[in-house]
């Protein structure tokens, strides 16, 4: 008799910019034994190859046309549980953090055609195994129907001192204004997108992690899965 396979697990991730998804859903996926797919890095990516092209992100035709040529291939691998993101080919995981990016990648995802396509992406990639996907409208859009929903949020002022704090232990010039001032630029511009604005989804929990540490947030995500699965 053939062995049952075990069932797929999705858990939805989302929230706000500087809200520690990346690292948390990182850890969560290690201690759950899954992989995380970093669905802000496919924007990333995006926003990359506008930036290195000449493509304004405010250029809603040219990012139609782009998204329709196929100039821009998107990709993902994992190695080690740790996701890789390809452009065309390349390694450009480690050009992803970079602020400029940020920024990009926040502009292009207004639009539908970089939506459309990047949902469809990672939908296709979830049907076939187990993950934690985050972004920005995973519960909403990419997984409607995953069983485990989280609004991952902190203040506005949490986020920025976190970042900040984050640049400085890199070694990089950094205003904690200058943070917070993007970061409530970008809330503004993410929640009110005409298309899949940031929200949560009805059934989310929200988790607000301005009160709590790495572990702390770390453990009543966990707390959350153990409620919905029984793992």
């Amino acid at each position: 008799m053939a062995k049952a396979s075990h069932p797929i697990i999705s858990i939805a991730v989302d929230g706000p910019v500087g809200a520690g998804k990346s690292t948390l859903c990182d850890a969560l996926a290690a201690r759950l034994g899954i992989l995380h797919l970093d669905t802000g890095a496919m924007y990333r990516a995006v926003g990359l190859y506008a930036l290195d092209n000449g493509i304004s992100s405010d250029d809603g035709p040219a990012l139609d046309a782009l998204m329709g040529s196929g100039a821009a291939k998107i990709g993902v691998s994992f190695e080690g549980g740790k996701q890789k993101t390809w452009l065309n080919g390349l390694d450009v995981t480690s050009r992803l953090r970079e602020e400029a990016v940020g920024a990009a990648a926040s502009a292009v995802s207004r639009f539908p055609s970089v939506r459309r396509e990047l949902v469809r992406a990672q939908q296709e990639i979830a049907k076939s195994q187990s993950l934690i996907i985050d972004g920005r409208d995973i519960g909403t859009v990419v997984l409607p129907d995953a069983k485990v929903k989280i609004f991952l949020t902190a203040t506005p002022e949490a986020r920025a001192r976190r970042r900040h704090a984050q640049l400085l232990a890199a070694g990089k010039d950094a205003d904690y204004g200058t943070i917070l001032e993007d970061l409530v630029k970008r809330d503004r511009q993410d929640q009110s997108r005409e298309c899949d604005p940031l929200r949560p989804a009805g059934d989310a929990v929200i988790l607000d992690t301005s009160g709590l540490d790495f572990d702390e947030s770390l453990q009543k995500m966990l707390e959350i899965v153990e409620s919905k699965h029984g793992i």
